[in-house]
């Protein structure tokens, strides 16, 4: 059994996520109580009680996310499980990354806030728009953007799973790319509830923005390889972490090609550490030979533990 995590981005959030962990463990309420010092506030009370209004503002969004994957590995840690390799979907890779060492959860946690805010920053409010299509070949997805993008900026954003792919880019151009999806045979095509076009290069300034923060923290080399988002490629050193991180937030970001990667390379068991089951559906579709286990709460990690006979 060759283990691989995989960690939750953005729109996974709930009211009520951790709650059990923080409530029976210590090592993962440790990790909030650090989250909470360096964000000002308490973060475990956001997360556990709400509003969900208030947790589902990006900037806020990405530290909870990030915290309850963190504090939830670090209780798996505890009870002898391991991987040989990570990948994060989106603000996901920032868990990843933490979670093989390379950055300190103090500056991971700054840092997600920061680029929550400066992605929201980046786009005003009603400019962006992103959209599923469901159904389509890559190809046809790609030419169907650039069809569309007479009418503004739009390309693919996330390549998820074998016929899922994201678009993202101005409204205007997203809407007419929608329109000629459906008139070329997708299955469907749903605008998505985000506030931030994500993914494209609408974000580019965010990325910059980012990069100076980047500048201010320690990154490390990992204890084991990530997979990044931006080249699907297995990054082990320090010096790859950077660039990577700033090109992830404006680039498309190739989820099916990660996983392939890691299947490719031996991974059979998949572990998703955080709030929902999206990355566990999609890598179903992606590989379908592989063992795909979720935690999220205490009943989902005796389930996981139980399979993995830990």
């Amino acid at each position: 059994m060759k283990i691989a995590y995989i960690f939750p981005g953005q729109g996974s959030q709930y009211v009520g996520m951790a709650k059990e962990f923080i409530e029976n463990h210590a090592a993962a309420k440790e990790v909030f109580d650090t989250a909470s010092a360096v964000l000002g506030y308490d973060l475990a009370q956001l997360c556990v009680h709400g509003p969900a209004e208030k947790l589902n503002l990006t900037e806020n969004t990405q530290p909870a996310i990030l915290t309850t994957s963190i504090a939830i590995l670090r209780v798996l840690e505890g009870k002898g499980l391991a991987a040989g390799a990570a990948a994060g979907h989106s603000l996901g890779e920032y868990t990843a990354i933490t979670a093989a060492g390379g950055l300190a959860l103090t500056d991971a946690v700054g840092l997600v806030r920061k680029r929550g805010r400066y992605m929201q920053e980046a786009v005003p409010a009603g400019v962006g728009l992103m959209a599923a299509i469901l159904g389509m070949e890559r190809l046809d997805v790609e030419k169907t953007c650039l069809e569309a993008s007479k009418n503004g900026i739009v390309a693919p954003a996330n390549y998820n799973s074998p016929g899922q792919i994201v678009i993202a880019g101005e409204k205007k151009a997203v809407e007419t790319a929608m329109e000629l999806a459906k008139t070329a045979g997708a299955k469907r095509v749903v605008p998505l509830t985000v506030s931030v076009p994500s993914h494209c290069v609408l974000m580019k300034q965010a990325g910059e923005r980012l990069a100076k923060e980047l500048d201010a923290v320690t990154l490390g080399d990992l204890r084991f390889p990530i997979v990044n988002n931006a080249d699907a490629k297995l990054l082990r050193t320090a010096a790859e972490l950077k660039p990577s991180l700033i090109r992830q937030i404006s680039s498309s970001l190739f989820w099916e090609d990660s996983i392939n990667r890691l299947t490719t390379d031996g991974f059979d068991t998949f572990v998703e550490i955080g709030p929902g089951k999206v990355l566990s559906g999609l890598v179903k579709r992606i590989a379908r030979d592989a063992k795909v286990l979720n935690v999220e709460d205490l009943k989902s990690m005796g389930e996981t533990l139980s399979a993995l006979k830990l």
